[in-house]
């Protein structure tokens, strides 16, 4: 890929570097210069040095990123601690040496890739691209590689690992952060995000692998050529959508719903997928907000990307639904693993339910329609609800009464998507999970949050609750009372 004008002039960008002063540092800029092929963030380092900004170039490049709640997460730009071409492919080389030592037939079962609509023109890197070369690490080392052809709802991943028997998959999003982020988020073979010891084991590879393997590994390209390349989207998106409708009970009063929905996908990836999901249950597709609808990585219409903000953010959703006469909002964050929603009363304005409050919802709905198709009490044995040690214990109150197991887990959904791959070997079911920062899992579709169900299985609760004449608020008050 290179000749050997580039390789000159790597070695003159180099030499142009004057020291730092500092010789741990000054390594840390000679290995980011000789490895980084991506010429924007390796300016980025060039400039920092020449402007003699050393606490920020020790803060680029004398730390490494870690998996935490959600994976690798971190600014967008050049540095060892930052998201870029460089640590994407670093961490790819690292979790394909785990993988190998791991699985004994990976090479056979390959991996899941997917990426969000996220980008930064000035670091050259937008999470199709991390993806490309996410995929191209893998490629080079004959490993299948099954790479969504566009972006994706985050749970589409995990979906695809189960559904295609992958060992793993890699998520390219930083979900609902500040448009400068992005991250590298990883699931294991049973569909769960990667917890310990795995977390700490791939970082350790990581560090082991620091050195890009050769120029395959900067070719996006390879992902066009290469016959181990897949494109899952699809097969995946139709089995997601005819699974969804398992947690379909009232399509009949769906296909007469009065009511009107409004949905924000707040610039990121949901608005196709939910309109899908509205038309499986037999709803009319939800008034999507315009300005909001389409793929834009500086979520240009809000001032933070995060549907839990409230009113502040859903104010153009909440305008539309005013102008509409719907009554209920919908938004999913831009990676379409969360669900906000807002509902309006004729005596109070409008309402933005806390996750606290929607799991409450949620969680009375999807045990009601549960006991209609199970009259056995004998059968809640069975019966498992979840959340995080931080949320509401509302779920707790429902299985006390109701006879069935209620778990809690350490913050994450990844304790949460473990478990439950523990308590399916046992024969018992998750029928509800969800942790406060409004995410929720409807059923046991995917392991992990999922803003797309969620919305669906929303608008069947209000149309059912309104067709008794009652509002969702009306409803969480008698869900408190009982």
């Amino acid at each position: 890929m290179d000749d050997d004008n580039g390789v000159n002039e790597d070695l003159n960008a180099n030499l142009r570097c004057q020291s730092t002063g500092d010789p741990q540092l000054d390594k840390a800029v000679h290995q980011w210069l000789t490895w980084d092929k991506n010429h924007r963030t390796r300016a980025q380092v060039e400039s920092l040095v020449a402007a003699g900004r050393m606490e920020d170039l020790r803060s680029r490049l004398l730390s490494r990123m870690s998996f935490g709640t959600a994976g690798l997460r971190a600014p967008m730009g050049a540095g060892f601690n930052r998201i870029n071409d460089l640590t994407i492919i670093q961490s790819t080389q690292g979790l394909f040496s785990y993988l190998s030592r791991y699985f004994p037939d990976f090479r056979s079962r390959g991996v899941v890739v997917g990426f969000d609509t996220r980008g930064q023109e000035e670091s050259g890197c937008s999470s199709q691209r991390l993806a490309k070369l996410t995929a191209a690490v893998m490629l080079s080392r004959d490993v299948p590689v099954h790479l969504f052809s566009t972006f994706v709802p985050t749970p589409y991943v995990p979906y695809a690992v189960k559904k295609l028997g992958a060992v793993a998959g890699v998520m390219i999003t930083a979900s609902h952060n500040p448009k400068e982020d992005n991250g590298y988020k990883v699931y294991w073979c049973n569909g769960a995000q990667i917890a310990s010891p795995h977390d700490k084991d791939i970082l350790q590879s990581i560090e082991e692998q620091l050195e890009p393997w050769s120029a395959s590994c900067w070719e996006e390209e390879l992902v066009e050529s290469c016959s181990l390349r897949t494109d899952p989207l699809t097969h995946i998106n139709s089995c997601y959508m005819d699974e969804l409708t398992s947690l379909c009970f009232h399509r009949d009063l769906n296909s007469s719903c009065p009511l009107k929905f409004v949905h924000s996908s707040f610039h990121g990836v949901g608005h196709v997928f939910v309109q899908q999901a509205f038309q499986m249950f037999g709803f009319a597709p939800p008034i999507p907000v315009p300005e909001q609808k389409d793929p834009d990585p500086n979520f240009s219409s809000v001032h933070c990307p995060n549907p839990e903000e409230g009113e502040s953010v859903l104010e153009l959703s909440l305008l539309l639904a005013e102008r509409e006469n719907a009554c209920i909002v919908l938004a999913t964050d831009p990676d379409a693993d969360r669900l906000a929603v807002a509902e309006k009363s004729d005596r109070y304005g409008w309402k933005v339910f806390t996750g606290n409050e929607l799991a409450a919802l949620l969680g009375w709905w999807m045990f009601f329609n549960w006991k209609e198709s199970h009259p056995d009490p004998a059968d809640t044995q069975s019966v498992y609800m979840m959340a995080t040690t931080v949320s509401s214990k509302i779920l707790q109150a429902f299985a006390r009464v109701e006879g069935f197991h209620f778990e809690e887990t350490l913050p994450g959904f990844k304790w949460i998507g473990n478990r439950m791959h523990e308590l399916a070997k046992t024969g018992n079911m998750v029928i509800f999970a969800f942790e406060e920062s409004i995410g929720f899992l409807c059923g046991s579709l995917v392991p992990e949050k999922d803003g797309v169900s969620s919305a669906v299985v929303v608008a069947e609760m209000a149309a059912y609750l309104h067709n008794k004449n009652l509002s969702l608020n009306q409803q969480l008050h008698n869900i408190y009372q009982t």
